[in-house]
């Protein structure tokens, strides 16, 4: 008898122990952390964008385009794009069909995308993707408007993020 109670106890015991030891309650996913310690090192540069959006704007002007207006839809796809590139220190149009997906649905009927990053200068950039025959197209695409962002990382390198919508 003595020795079912003490089994009982060590089964028991054992039982406690392993459940106490489980990590799955403080467990935070790697996605959770990164994003908490991420964020506060990323800066935000409205004026830098701003200075993009003018450099385009002068480029179309002076082969006969109309200027693209900032709107705010393509700006918050833009910036939460540009933070995720930052954040990672990686340039890429991942996710560029949901994005694109989000604003037709807001009346968008024809959306593109120009990516960068480690440029200084808004001239810089702008050089920069009118050398790319594809970034090229996008900038004297048939577009209305427009969404930018320009992200510093931790180390102070830009990524930028235009977002050309037609509506």
């Amino acid at each position: 008898m003595k020795l079912i109670i003490t089994r009982a106890f060590l089964a028991m015991t054992f039982l406690c122990l392993f459940a106490s030891c489980s990590t799955d309650e403080l467990e935070v996913t790697p996605t959770e952390k990164e994003s908490v310690e991420i964020s506060a090192d990323l800066v935000v540069e409205n004026d830098f964008a701003q200075e993009v959006l003018a450099e385009i704007n002068t480029y179309r002007s002076s082969i006969g385009l109309n200027s693209l207006a900032m709107n705010n839809d393509p700006k918050v796809q833009a910036l939460n794009h540009t933070k995720y590139m930052a954040s990672l220190n990686k340039i890429s149009h991942d996710n560029f069909f949901q994005r694109s997906d989000y604003l037709k649905s807001k009346g968008a009927v024809k959306v593109s995308e120009n990516v960068a990053f480690g440029y200084y200068t808004a001239q810089e950039v702008v050089q920069a993707w009118l050398k790319s025959p594809g970034h090229k197209a996008a900038i004297e695409g048939d577009f209305t408007h427009t969404g930018i962002s320009v992200v510093e990382n931790d180390r102070g390198v830009p990524y930028f993020t235009q977002i050309f919508v037609k509506k």
